[in-house]
């Protein structure tokens, strides 16, 4: 018996994945107990879990422009365990929790696209996991 079809509609795109064809890629280290996958393959896409700027189960110290740094870090890896580079990336969306900072992020974020730039939502957030200044997530095409 084959799995039902998923679909799935997000932001201007639609595809379609069996559930044979989903690839669920677990967190490591001090994350690998959190209740959610740091990668899923589906369609033909990899969707990142949202990032912060951690490493080892605490927020790396120095501002906005510290844990910009570590949260794209840890979406890299995220995309390198699917196989993935942040070649790759079509769409982003960034939540900070002082939206004041959105210039300070961006110096911090435009070094990890040097090239084409993928599509963008940014939004103030009214508080983000461990107290983090940016949280961040993507999607990559595989």
């Amino acid at each position: 018996m084959k799995a039902a079809a998923i679909l799935i509609a997000s932001v201007g795109f639609t595809f379609a994945a069996s559930a044979d064809d989903i690839v669920f890629h677990s967190m490591e280290g001090a994350s690998a107990n959190l209740p959610f996958s740091a990668a899923v393959e589906a369609g033909g896409f990899v969707f990142a879990s949202g990032q912060i700027g951690d490493k080892d189960g605490k927020l790396v110290e120095g501002g906005m422009a510290a844990e910009a740094k570590q949260a794209m870090e840890n979406t890299k890896a995220a995309f390198a365990r699917a196989g993935v580079g942040m070649d790759r990336v079509v769409k982003c969306t960034v939540f900070l929790a002082d939206i004041s900072e959105w210039a300070d992020f961006n110096k911090v974020y435009v070094t990890y696209f040097p090239g084409n730039k993928p599509a963008r939502s940014a939004f103030g957030a009214n508080g983000l996991a461990m107290g983090a200044k940016v949280e961040l997530e993507c999607i990559a095409k595989k």
